[in-house]
């Protein structure tokens, strides 16, 4: 499991996007026909609202099974590989920035046509938007970090009951549009 991390929210930075697009097709170029598609979701993928500067990438794959023998190519990459980790039908990995010591990216790896793609797609969708719920939820996240700064564990559980309600707005969003 991940040790807790210090809760570090910054201004969303242009560079993100970037970012999260070049480890998208390094992801690509290692993982070839494994791989479908990398989705960056996550707050470095809403405009406009603090995030922690960690790129959430969800990679989806053709056979989640099939992928864990892919579990080599990503530590060759530098990722840890962290198994379900609390989800079922979901790999989890972690890559630190070898120069800061900080981690960088988190990759929650899904079976094509899980329900948890939908759910983290339509919540980055609903918050891009809608610019005033983005608002509310960057308010939810200052107070959570205010709570824990020193525990991202207990930061994202401060937050959870918020998300959850949110992403039934979410899904109805998404799927109306």
């Amino acid at each position: 499991m991940p040790q807790p991390i210090p809760v570090d929210l910054q201004p969303h930075s242009p560079a993100w996007q970037p970012a999260a697009e070049h480890e998208a097709q390094r992801l690509a170029d290692a993982l070839g026909p494994h791989l479908i598609v990398v989705h960056h979701i996550g707050s470095t993928a809403i405009a406009d609202i603090v995030a922690k500067p960690i790129l959430d990438l969800i990679p989806v794959v053709f056979s989640i099974t099939a992928f864990d023998a892919c579990r080599s190519i990503l530590l060759d990459l530098g990722y840890e590989w962290w198994g379900e980790y609390g989800m079922a039908g979901r790999r989890y990995a972690t890559l630190t920035d070898g120069a800061t010591g900080q981690r960088c990216i988190q990759l929650h790896i899904f079976e094509q046509g899980s329900r948890h793609i939908e759910r983290h797609l339509a919540f980055r969708d609903y918050l891009r938007a809608n610019p005033e719920k983005a608002r509310e939820y960057e308010a939810v996240k200052l107070r959570s970090r205010d709570r824990h700064p020193s525990d991202s564990h207990a930061y994202t559980d401060a937050k959870s009951a918020w998300i959850r309600a949110t992403e039934v707005e979410a899904v109805e969003f998404y799927r109306g549009r």
